[in-house]
């Protein structure tokens, strides 16, 4: 490689890296001209020509880069994506059979692949809801807690639709198991706190609302949930007694930490340029967490909305990792939910 090059390589991955695309894709187009033996090169600029809608142009892109480097796994992921952006859906279910590790271990992803994957699977989880298709939005995060089941967000979203269809015992294992992939990830905590309480279990709803406020004393959501609970079950307790004071908690709603999975951001499923993973480490915003719509019986007056995630960061214990997504899968954010506890006994 000579020295101009060189030069101009180093220029253009600054460019990338920096997010200043426009200026990267002049610079590397010119590296590709002299030299089209750089795989990363072909994904940087497929990336920045994806992000534009060239679909087309990307696709050859990402095809030169697989080809000078078939376990380029970050060029594959695009690859795929962007199969499934033009319709060639066999294509990227292809080129995803290839991500996974040639060593004998079937169905082992390498842990950049498990949590992109899984990111990509809770876009598509969303994609359903959106087109009220529950069943199928459930099965797509089954398979994104399959890879990655430490990402605490995508367990978050599997049990908040599992609440909404009414299933509120399976709502209440996913809840209980994202709190254990991530014991300080609030947004979970808050929500089992409010099945529970659907579930006809006051104490143990009071329970986790109390840990809630021991890990974020702070949260507006759980302080409201835990004032009318507590008065509820003094009420019961000595027969007699006035009504619940909600009044004087702060509705104002959660406070949703920013998530960023993809989605997996979680934004939504995209090539992976500098990608994150949905679900996120313990203690930090998942990227890509669901929006949780309906809401469970007998939580907080109207209005009120359960806390959001507390950063998980990168989602899993970043993904999430929720990432992530990340949901550590990476990962979006978690959007409050609206509860309605009008009729909590």
């Amino acid at each position: 490689m000579d020295e101009r090059t060189k030069q101009l390589l180093i220029l253009g991955r600054e460019h990338y890296q920096k997010g200043e695309y426009d200026r990267a894709e002049h610079v590397l187009g010119q590296v590709l001209e002299k030299s089209d033996l750089f795989a990363d090169v072909h994904n940087m600029v497929g990336f920045v020509l994806h992000g534009r809608g060239d679909f087309v142009a990307a696709e050859r892109h990402f095809e030169r880069a697989v080809e000078l480097n078939p376990g380029y796994t970050e060029a594959l992921l695009n690859l795929a994506v962007t199969y499934n952006d033009l319709g060639k859906y066999e294509a990227s279910r292809q080129v995803y059979a290839r991500i996974k590790k040639s060593d004998g271990q079937s169905g082992i992803l390498d842990p950049f692949a498990r949590g992109k994957i899984a990111n990509m699977h809770a876009d598509l989880a969303q994609a359903y809801l959106d087109a009220s298709a529950r069943d199928e939005a459930i099965a797509e995060l089954k398979k994104a807690v399959a890879l990655c089941p430490g990402f605490p967000d995508l367990w978050t979203r599997l049990g908040s639709i599992y609440r909404d269809m009414g299933n509120l015992g399976l709502a209440r294992e996913a809840y209980e198991t994202a709190c254990r992939a991530a014991p300080r990830f609030t947004h979970a905590r808050v929500l089992l706190g409010v099945t529970l309480l659907s579930l006809g279990a006051q104490d143990e709803a009071i329970a986790a609302w109390r840990e809630v406020m021991g890990i974020e004393p702070d949260n507006k959501s759980a302080r409201m949930y835990l004032r009318m609970a507590e008065a509820q079950r003094s009420k019961q307790r000595d027969g007699s007694g006035p009504e619940p004071d909600a009044g004087g908690a702060d509705a104002g709603g959660a406070d949703a930490g920013g998530a960023d999975a993809g989605g997996a951001d979680a934004g939504g499923a995209g090539p992976a340029g500098g990608s994150r993973e949905v679900g996120q480490p313990e203690g930090a915003s998942p990227e890509g967490a669901s929006p949780e719509g309906v809401s469970p019986e007998g939580a907080s007056p109207e209005g009120a909305s359960p806390a959001g995630a507390s950063p998980e960061g990168a989602s899993p214990e970043g993904a999430s990792p929720e990432g992530a997504s990340p949901e550590g899968a990476s990962a979006e954010g978690v959007r409050r939910e609206s509860v309605d506890v009008g009729g909590a006994s």
